[in-house]
């Protein structure tokens, strides 16, 4: 049976990470969308003061609108967490099932600047200290991506709207209440953060749990093995 994902990319990144297990899942069959969320990547022309979650989340929630996108298995990578947590308060009749890659897991009123690592918090307060309106990326070897696919993913990292970084999420709980639900870990890259996000996963039996030996870009080291928990998910 075909199904459809929508598969939203962390920050710094773009769509064009996913590339990889798009091309794995259409060629099972299945239909693929990995959107650029506005701000970065292809659409790094648009950047500008006043890039928010709120933004990101309606970028998805146009493209699940337009494509007429029902039944979706919905994945959000690292910061996106945030942003398939918004898009679960107004599409939550549209998502088959929610799966957070490496990904935050914010509670209402949290913003990625709460719950982020020490080191992005810094590079975020240098770059506001600074009035920039973004926030340089981390190398990719920061992220522990393998190393023949560093320099591809530094070429293309451009850097994070710093509004994405410090709004507060407003949230109902819609994402919880969502039957579907499945966390993924690249346990190869070290964060508290997405530790705790795995415990409470695994500590609740309406979630599903993975570990993968990799590092924080699971799409691109781990293309095969991500389709297939994907599709496990549908």
């Amino acid at each position: 049976m075909p199904h459809t994902f929508l598969l939203v990319h962390g920050a710094w990144h773009g769509g064009w990470c996913w590339r990889r297990v798009t091309d794995i899942l259409e060629a099972k069959g299945h239909k693929a969308f990995a959107p650029t969320l506005t701000g970065v990547g292809e659409r790094s022309h648009l950047m500008r003061a006043g890039i928010d979650v709120s933004m990101h989340v309606a970028d998805v929630v146009n493209v699940m609108t337009w494509e007429r996108l029902d039944g979706v298995v919905l994945c959000g990578h690292s910061y996106a967490g945030f942003v398939i947590s918004g898009v679960a308060e107004k599409m939550a009749a549209k998502i088959r099932s929610i799966v957070f890659l490496d990904a935050f897991l914010p509670n209402d009123g949290e913003a990625m600047a709460d719950i982020t690592s020490q080191a992005t918090r810094e590079r975020l307060a240098a770059a506001a200290a600074r009035g920039d309106i973004g926030v340089p990326a981390p190398p990719a070897g920061m992220f522990k991506v393998n190393e023949r696919d560093r320099a591809w993913v530094d070429a293309l990292c451009v850097p994070q709207p710093i509004g994405t970084m410090t709004e507060k999420m407003r949230l109902t709980g819609a994402r919880d209440r969502i039957a579907k639900k499945t966390y993924v870990r690249g346990r190869d890259y070290p964060n508290p953060g997405f530790d705790a996000a795995l415990a409470r996963a695994k500590a609740d039996p309406s979630w599903r749990a993975h570990e993968l030996p990799c590092g924080h870009d699971v799409m691109v080291d781990m293309p095969e093995r991500l389709a297939e928990i994907l599709i496990e998910a549908a």
